[in-house]
């Protein structure tokens, strides 16, 4: 009988218990004397968020079919538990055996967000996993991190034995395999490390050597192991349709945050925003069968008995069989009581036709992104929308039915004016005004738009990787100005205005694109009680700044100044298929806000095409 790691007066002490006894529905139990690895997979933030995440679906699913793997779970311990593990010495532990995460042959680490990273010390440490791999031993399982941050690693590098970059679905199995070869042969730990660097995809920190100039800028970044290779190849999976992929994910005991069957569609984005990173490594975009999603949807409702399904994709307008699927879940689940989430669909007349038949009109709003109020900065940031199509797109949804509005926008964009600020109140008094230009017989109410800003941060493998950031005061000066022009609009009692945390944003461009030295700072600030950074009410900035002054980090050599275009950067070893001499001429075409044909139109010669796959207009040529 499997016995719970928390004794009962412990989960009676704690927050929602149920995060930790595992036992879901769908969840995997094998005998693990008839297994030869296990694998804990980790998301590094609370039950509920990582419960949401995809890809440790996929995963989880795919370790757990082959027979000799047994993958199980585990999450950050929420604050309330935190305190009680260390007082007590209780080390973390899976949720499917409980047993502890220490006797595991290797942790999983999924790296999804900047704000995680004292989370994933967290992990390691209550693991009673030593912190750096060079103080591991024999005894510690394999670190090995993935998702999208592993783009720029290298603020975690002292951290991870392996990092896996790119999509997981495809050389796992090798070093799966190559691990146990070693485990047969009696290796070593390092003796693993030095097979899986051979494995394409896979990076091995601790085999790279980095030199600095007297700027601080980097000299050079070399192997010093003959193993490790010059350049890593992010992995991607180029046939969707047969890629596995979960007919009974795991169901949550408590309500997740996202609490439905994700159906993913596609990968990748035909769009081309400078500024967006997923839109850049997740290229080429790569469709499912809508025949396979059918099937899929079926069964996973089947076998989870959720009540709701979305599509899960960075552009699910762009899927070239939307309709027919959109038609077929509808006519065949709507009746049954299951709600349909479409959610990253742009505002054309089938999407408000399809929106009107799974939503209850008068109770939701609609979503549109224009990211920037002028058309000039729309232009910079290669967004491709006009404010034509806004207006139109919001003139049909308020003759539809709608009257609620959520508009999303960045503030601290690169070549950004005060007149670019200003345009963003203009644009949703555009809106409005749009709104009251219907009869007021034929309104559904108030008109209410609600625009939110958050602050630009410039990403790895972007356009926009060259661009600078701002302080803190500059960032909040921006949002002031925006929020004066508001109250100087005519529609002003329809409008209303929010605006995100600017401390976060800039302590998130530094982890972005630092380099190695930055893993001092990450561990200088778990060491002061950072934790939980992403979480508003946790959040202490001045904890962080305690570290930049411990560690003699400079936040303005990170933020502040624009990188020269011949600059090395911590992911420069990295080949995600996008070149860098393409992203040049992105950064010039911003500058010039010239705009780029999104990849069914023309082919920009981003370089993906390469790898033979996707709707590249050159890779069909």
């Amino acid at each position: 009988m499997r016995r719970l790691a928390l004794t009962d007066d412990i989960l009676m002490k704690i927050e929602k218990p149920a995060r930790y006894i595992g036992n879901e529905v769908n969840s995997v139990i094998k005998d693990k004397n008839k297994i030869d690895i296990r694998f804990a997979m980790c998301f590094p933030d609370v039950y509920e968020i990582g419960m949401s995440h995809l890809g440790i679906q996929i995963l989880y699913d795919m370790f757990n079919r082959r027979e000799d793997v047994w993958c199980e779970r585990v999450y950050s311990p929420w604050t309330d538990l935190d305190q009680i593990m260390r007082e007590k010495k209780i080390p973390l532990f899976a949720l499917e055996s409980q047993d502890p995460i220490k006797d595991f042959d290797f942790l999983g680490i999924t790296i999804q967000y900047e704000m995680c990273y004292t989370n994933i010390l967290q992990i390691l440490d209550l693991s009673g996993i030593p912190i750096k791999t060079k103080d591991r031993t024999e005894e510690d399982p394999i670190v090995i991190g993935g998702g999208p941050c592993t783009s720029n690693p290298e603020p975690l590098a002292d951290f991870f034995d392996l990092i896996y970059m790119g999509e997981g679905e495809t050389v796992y199995d090798e070093l799966l395999d190559r691990y146990k070869e070693n485990k047969k042969n009696g290796g070593t730990r390092h003796d693993f490390l030095e097979m899986a660097a051979e494995v394409e995809g896979i990076y091995v920190p601790s085999f790279y050597d980095v030199t600095y100039k007297e700027d601080g800028t980097i000299a050079s970044f070399t192997p010093n192991n003959a193993h490790a290779s010059e350049r890593i190849k992010k992995q991607v999976v180029l046939d969707m349709s047969s890629a596995p992929y979960p007919e009974k994910p795991v169901v949550p005991f408590i309500k997740a945050t996202q609490d439905r069957v994700a159906l993913e569609i596609q990968r990748g984005c035909i769009r081309g925003c400078r500024f967006c990173q997923a839109g850049m490594i997740y290229r080429p975009t790569r469709e499912k069968d809508v025949e396979v999603l059918k099937g899929y949807a079926s069964r996973m409702l089947a076998n989870t008995g959720h009540e709701e399904i979305s599509l899960s994709s960075l552009s699910s307008s762009d899927y070239s069989h939307l309709k027919e699927l959109v038609t077929f879940l509808i006519d065949e689940f709507k009746s049954k009581g299951i709600n349909i989430s479409l959610p990253s669909l742009r505002i054309d007349a089938f999407s408000l036709d399809v929106m009107g038949k799974v939503q209850d009109i008068r109770k939701s709003s609609l979503t549109f992104a224009p990211e920037a109020g002028s058309q000039r900065m729309r232009n910079v940031i290669n967004k491709g929308l006009t404010e034509e199509i806004i207006l139109d797109g919001a003139g049909q949804a308020f003759e539809g039915g709608w009257n609620k509005v959520k508009l999303y926008f960045m503030l601290g964009l690169p070549t950004e004016t005060e007149e670019d600020m200003r345009a963003i109140p203009e644009l949703a008094d555009k809106i409005a005004r749009r709104y009251y230009e219907i009869p007021k017989d034929q309104r559904n109410g108030k008109c209410q738009i609600t625009t939110s800003t958050s602050f630009f941060i410039p990403k790895p493998f972007t356009p926009f990787q060259w661009a600078r950031m701002y302080t803190n005061e500059e960032y909040i000066a921006r949002a002031a100005t925006v929020k004066h022009a508001f109250n100087e609009q005519l529609n002003k009692k329809s409008l209303k205005y929010h605006w995100h945390d600017a401390e976060v944003t800039v302590l998130e461009g530094v982890l972005a694109r630092g380099d190695r030295k930055v893993c001092a700072l990450v561990e200088e600030a778990y060491r002061l009680g950072c934790l939980y950074d992403s979480w508003s009410d946790q959040f202490d900035n001045e904890k962080w700044m305690q570290a930049f002054e411990n560690t003699g980090l400079d936040i303005a050599f990170y933020n502040l100044r624009e990188r020269s275009l011949d600059e090395i950067f911590p992911w420069d070893f990295i080949d995600t298929g996008v070149s860098k001499a393409f992203l040049k001429r992105e950064w010039e075409n911003a500058m010039n806000a010239q705009v780029t044909p999104n990849c069914r139109m023309q082919c920009s010669g981003c370089g993906v095409a390469k790898w033979k796959g996707g709707v590249c207009v050159e890779s069909k040529n």
